[in-house]
């Protein structure tokens, strides 16, 4: 017997099953230790796996499986490990997202493992890039959307794409008693004006049933694929396919291309105008689109490219998906949409870009952006070990992510009618008839528009779409939903509505 025991030592295979032995032994009782000393919160988990059944039981409700578990967290801070993924942090707690955007800023970037995931897409545009290169790219986008000449260009463009696009086709609607998929139309319009004001190209058919134009379904495709990279069960999973150029990965590749391509050409032609009218002596129109006010400030192709596809990415759906679910709210609070229509038509003088003070309306904004974010969650990459506010270890590669979707769901931040749509909630003086000014809310306790250095600089300019549009439409339309069953709410990296939004258009005053 002791020489059969002697033996087992010069046995490799041994040797290997000791090792997963003692393995899963430190896997346990320090997992186990870590997590009675640390007091955290998150899925079930077991050893060397980690949540990953539990992940992958939840993968196509991964945002009510968050809340639900932020909900039930002292915290409202969970930390989810799991084979094959980075150690990840969802946080619902102010404080902490405080922290993380503005407190301690320079300690949570995008990070490497972000920038993978959308750096086939958006390159070195402002949204996928870090430090200097971010900053110069901050700065110079900064100045730009600042200048009045801007806001003008873009008022201008979203007024004549409105009187001459939107209502036209609406009123046809409206006389044949057709149904139409009102988050395609919105998301149509949405991307003629995004094109208008940082291409300088014209607009594109908004009739839903006419084909998807050739860019927005290139645009589509890669923000579905990226989409899914992020939210993979197994991250290695998306990254062999990448290298073997099959399945979802190269259809990314050639939608990628397609987007490379088309956006390129345009920065060519615009430049050789630019050249020629320089040469002969043409006085140049510095009051223009976005795209030609980089060409002029001498960046590079490849630079104005990643800029200008990053801000058509963030401008296109996010907008159109804020308008979608609006509509369908006010269609189910028949109340609210009396009260917007007798504000809109109290305030019909030329609604120009500062003269946008629908209060109501806006409220009504926030509150829809507060159930339905149109950026559900957003993540950094801890560069050192770090402790957030409310306790929370954080180690360095970390994933820290805050969770918009599930921060406007916490009774702790909205009270037990958390779930309700209420846009009174927005005001100071909430009655009916007192209604003033707008509170002040905390941009960490709703970080639709991110907060602090990296805040949304197209935030205003969203506000002015948004209002401009839901007034055009709501003083003429009524919006009526053909469907009754609640919509499905899908986060890709802009979320949006699953299946659209099936509605007809009724002049309003008419039976």
């Amino acid at each position: 017997m002791e020489a059969l025991f002697m033996s087992l030592f010069t046995q490799p295979l041994f040797f290997v099953f000791l090792s997963m032995i003692l393995y899963f032994l430190v896997q346990v009782i320090f997992g186990k230790f870590r997590r009675e000393a640390y007091e955290l919160s998150g899925p079930p988990s077991h050893p060397l796996i980690g949540c990953l059944v539990s992940f992958y039981k939840n993968r196509f409700r991964l945002l009510d499986w968050y809340t639900e578990l932020l909900a039930d967290s002292a915290t409202s801070t969970i930390v989810v490990s799991r084979l094959g993924a980075r150690r990840t942090i969802v946080t619902a707690n102010p404080e902490n997202v405080e922290y993380m955007l503005k407190t301690n800023f320079n300690n949570f970037p995008k990070g490497k493992p972000f920038t993978e995931i959308l750096g086939d897409f958006l390159g070195c545009g402002i949204f996928n890039v870090d430090g200097e290169l971010w900053l110069t790219q901050r700065k110079l986008a900064s100045h730009e959307f600042g200048t009045k000449s801007l806001r003008e260009y873009i008022m201008n463009s979203l007024e004549e794409e409105v009187e001459k696009g939107l209502l036209p086709l609406m009123e046809s609607l409206a006389m044949k008693g057709e149904v139409v998929d009102l988050q395609e139309l919105l998301r149509r319009f949405a991307f003629n004006v995004i094109c208008k004001v940082f291409l300088g190209v014209e607009r594109c058919s908004l009739d839903p049933s006419l084909p998807v134009p050739q860019l927005a379904r290139a645009f589509d495709t890669a923000s579905e694929i990226c989409a899914m990279r992020g939210a993979a069960p197994v991250f290695i999973i998306w990254k062999i396919k990448r290298w073997l150029g099959i399945g979802s990965e190269q259809k990314l590749k050639a939608a990628v291309e397609e987007v490379h391509v088309y956006v390129m050409n345009i920065i060519e032609t615009r430049r050789q105008k630019l050249d020629h009218d320089q040469s002969s002596g043409t006085s140049i129109d510095k009051d223009q689109d976005l795209l030609t006010r980089l060409i002029m400030a001498g960046h590079e192709d490849e630079v104005t490219r990643d800029m200008v596809i990053s801000f058509i990415m963030a401008g296109r759906d996010t907008t159109s998906a804020a308008m979608t679910w609006l509509f369908w709210l006010i269609s189910r609070h028949q109340t609210v949409e009396e009260d917007l229509v007798k504000e809109i038509e109290d305030n019909q003088r030329t609604m120009d870009f500062e003269s946008l003070d629908f209060r109501l309306l806006k409220a009504c904004l926030f509150e829809s952006m507060r159930l339905f974010p149109p950026v559900a969650w957003d993540s950094k990459h801890a560069k050192v070990h770090d402790l957030l506010p409310d306790g929370t270890h954080v180690r360095a590669g970390d994933r820290v992510t805050y969770f918009p979707y599930g921060m406007g769901r916490m009774e702790s931040l909205w009270g037990k009618d958390r779930l309700e749509f209420k846009p009174d909630r927005w005001f100071l003086e909430p009655d009916k008839e007192t209604r003033s000014e707008l509170k002040k809310v905390c941009p960490y306790k709703l970080p639709i528009f991110q907060a602090g250095p990296r805040v949304c600089l197209g935030k205003e300019m969203a506000f002015t779409q948004m209002k401009y549009v839901m007034a055009s439409i709501l003083r003429r339309f009524e919006i009526r939903p053909v469907y009754s069953d609640e919509p499905v709410f899908v986060p890709r990296l802009t979320a949006h509505m699953a299946g659209g939004l099936k509605v007809l258009v009724r002049k309003r005053g008419t039976n």
